[in-house]
């Protein structure tokens, strides 16, 4: 039975990988019980994706598989208003959904080498960024400052639909060791998966250094190691402690995009830490509380400011300098509850408050990544058919929010106000056996 589990666990994790974009790129959450906490899980131990978040947990999960699968669907828009000197030939409205629902698979497993030792697996989306408007709105002559030639364009000037594709996965096997019987350490190595696509960005090759590899080139794939280490400690039988630390996972460049992303083709998995507790104040009653913080900054094809002239060391792909999508570190603020409603039901709520990496400056090159999500709330539950079988649901909404900036253009003054504009919804479901 168990090879059997293990065996669906291991081909779920490697179907398609669908984008999340909540926290910045990052998911708001990791494991269906976290979700329905707003992500708050680095001082809880009730599953096995201590591999995501904090891997010191895993010592005190027990022997246990987690399969799940999320559904998740962004609403995301961009428009421009009084362009063109205010005559708004170059305004346009359009949404990026023409690629709308994404299933995105994770699963877990620990099992206990012995009492105070555990060795599992945290296998997970980290996270992804989609968009895909129409190759519709504008006129290509207008675009290039003629007069229209019925050509059709799609909102930054380009041929064909406009948009790319970002997917994240992340495999971390994980061993945790309770060196007390109250606390716990533990390391996961990382196994970062990536793959990326770009269309549509055809005016971009005037501040490109290889505009043979700036767009239209299907997707290319990345491979990346870091590394996860984290504590856990239960302080007083309702009060616990805990904290995770990963690295940045070092990618390999997407060659197929080294004229778009900074240090020829580089897109890193950045730096990342968390800190939580969790709080019984009752015996039916549980409290979580989860501090993030995200450095997107230090990545250079991410927080690489977009608003400098393309050229020499600043232009796409070039260099360490070269223009970025101007992000800015994030952090995230997240607390849950959890209500034990009978020996069979726990419900869950959760709310989760993280910043908007976009600034109004970068407002135009992140028509193709508007991760501009503020605010989350959660509600999940968990039915326990048995003891050793559990299923668990998890719901998300994240509210729109919006960023608005001037609007630029590679090869001429646009001019006139761009928006971008997003709100999200998931749902996910996962099964849970203890062994």
């Amino acid at each position: 039975m168990r090879k059997t589990l293990l065996a669906m666990a291991a081909a779920a994790a490697f179907a398609p990988l669908g984008a999340h974009a909540t926290d910045g790129y990052f998911a708001h959450g990791y494991g269906m019980k976290g979700k329905g906490r707003g992500g708050a899980s680095t001082a809880m131990t009730d599953d096995a994706f201590g591999g995501a978040v904090n891997p010191a947990t895993m010592a005190f999960a027990g022997e246990r598989l987690d399969l799940g699968l999320d559904w998740f669907r962004p609403q995301r828009s961009a428009k421009r208003e009084g362009s063109a000197g205010g005559t708004g030939f170059l305004d346009a409205s359009v949404d990026g959904n023409e690629s709308e629902n994404f299933f995105i698979p994770e699963f877990g497993y620990n099992t206990m080498l012995r009492p105070d030792l555990s060795l599992g697996v945290t296998v997970y989306a980290n996270g992804g960024m989609n968009t895909d408007y129409p190759g519709k709105g504008l006129d290509q002559g207008v675009c290039q400052g003629g007069a229209p030639n019925g050509v059709p364009a799609n909102i930054l000037c380009g041929s064909g639909n406009l948009g790319v594709d970002l997917a994240q996965l992340i495999i971390a096997p994980t061993l945790a060791w309770k060196f007390a019987p109250s606390h716990s350490v533990g390391i996961s190595p990382l196994i970062g998966y990536q793959r990326f696509k770009a269309y549509g960005l055809q005016p971009f090759a005037a501040i490109s250094s290889d505009p043979a590899n700036l767009t239209n080139n299907g997707y290319d794939d990345s491979w990346g190691f870091g590394a996860r280490v984290g504590y856990y400690g239960r302080i007083t039988p309702a009060f616990a402690l805990g904290a995770g630390y990963s690295t940045k996972i070092a990618m390999s460049e997407f060659d197929k995009y080294k004229g778009l992303f900074a240090e020829h083709g580089d897109f890193d998995i950045p730096e990342n830490y968390s800190v939580g507790l969790a709080f019984k104040a009752t015996p039916k009653l549980t409290i979580a509380a989860d501090y993030q913080r995200i450095l997107y900054n230090k990545v250079k094809s991410v927080g690489n400011p977009s608003n400098v002239p393309g050229v020499g060391d600043a232009a796409l792909g070039a260099s360490s300098s070269s223009i970025g999508f101007g992000w800015q570190n994030v952090d995230a603020w997240k607390i849950g509850v959890e209500y034990q409603w009978s020996s069979a039901l726990t419900l869950r709520a959760g709310y989760n408050k993280s910043d908007n990496p976009i600034t109004a400056r970068d407002v135009t090159f992140n028509i193709l990544a508007p991760g501009v999500i503020e605010e989350h709330v959660t509600l999940g539950f968990t039915y326990a058919f048995s003891r050793t079988t559990e299923l668990t649901m998890a719901y998300m909404h994240a509210f729109e929010n919006s960023v608005s900036g001037p609007a630029s253009n590679p090869n001429f003054p646009v001019g006139g106000t761009e928006t971008l504009t997003m709100y999200e919804d998931s749902l996910g479901i996962a099964l849970g056996w203890k062994f």
